[in-house]
């Protein structure tokens, strides 16, 4: 197989919180890479997902929603990492919710008119529209404002107009050699996931009660032979919110481990022992060198 016969290139996921990108990952690639949730701000690093069908190949950047308010260093540190993706690409795929275009929208449009790449303007869960004679007059309002070379309506979740969007995308791939190997579905590390995985129980379960101020380092990590041991010690900044995520007699994060432990076995395909530790970090998300020592140092 020459180059001339492949087409590989990187694609941008970009968009305000919650409108569905990490969903939108995953059922494109046919699998979990990127962890998902109903609060807002669930991703926090930019996580790449590589599909790989025959001679085509595409790199995806799936980048933590984009907002306004900055009032911590972890969204500062959010709003770095959805902007450092958006350069160098092939393509953006700028996400939007039905009906809505909020100020968010309007900012990451706005930051969008300097790209030079092109974009696909995805217009999100439309299977949710009750009248859909709404959803024409709003994509031709939407193609009036926005700088966007096609507009795809589609439901990530539902998986409705999926395959013309993967179409579309593949039309923009440059002619080129394959940067992954064919079975790699992620250029992030195991252990990255597995700590991905527990942050998403957590969030699912008490996204409310811990909104964003809680984080998770891997301390223990080794094979035994049959077993992998990780040991997983999730960041709280207050008393308060350690004794809402041990929950009455420690059954709230037992249960949590045990969830976030299916998961990893079904990723990694083997048995793990898994044990969790709750600490106190007071003031965690707002200081710069605490972010960098949890990893939130690539940009």
């Amino acid at each position: 197989m020459t180059d001339s016969n492949t087409r590989c290139g990187y694609v941008a996921i970009v968009g305000r919180p919650n409108v569905g990108k990490s969903t939108l990952l995953n059922h494109l690639l046919g699998q979990k890479v990127s962890i998902t949730s109903r609060k807002p701000q669930t991703t926090r690093n930019n996580v790449t997902g590589i599909l790989t069908e025959g001679n085509d190949q595409v790199v995806f950047v799936d980048t933590p929603g984009q907002h306004k308010n900055e009032p911590r260093a972890i969204n500062r540190y959010m709003n770095r990492a959805a902007g450092s993706a958006m350069k160098d690409v092939d393509l953006v795929i700028f996400v939007v919710d039905r009906l809505a275009f909020t100020e968010e929208d309007e900012m990451v449009a706005q930051r969008l008119e300097s790209s030079r790449s092109p974009i696909i303007l995805a217009v999100n869960k439309v299977d949710k529209i009750e009248d859909k004679n709404t959803l024409l007059p709003h994509l031709q309002v939407l193609s009036e404002r926005l700088k966007a070379d096609q507009i795809v309506p589609m439901s990530a979740l539902r998986g409705t107009n999926l395959d013309r969007l993967k179409e579309v995308i593949l039309s923009y791939m440059p002619t080129g050699p394959h940067f992954f190997a064919e079975d790699q579905i992620t250029d992030r590390s195991a252990r990255f996931m597995v700590a991905e995985i527990v942050r998403e129980k957590i969030t699912r379960q008490l996204g409310d009660e811990l909104p964003h101020q809680m984080a998770v380092e891997i301390e223990e990590y080794k094979h035994d032979g049959k077993t992998l041991h990780i040991g997983a010690v999730i960041l709280v900044e207050r008393d308060g919110q350690k004794r809402i995520l041990i929950g009455n007699k420690g059954d709230r994060i037992k249960q949590i481990g045990q969830q976030a432990r299916q998961d990893m076995e079904k990723l990694l395909e083997q048995k793990i022992m898994l044990r969790l530790w709750v600490k106190v970090k007071s003031g965690w998300s707002d200081d710069e060198r605490a972010l960098r020592s949890l990893g939130y140092d690539d940009l």
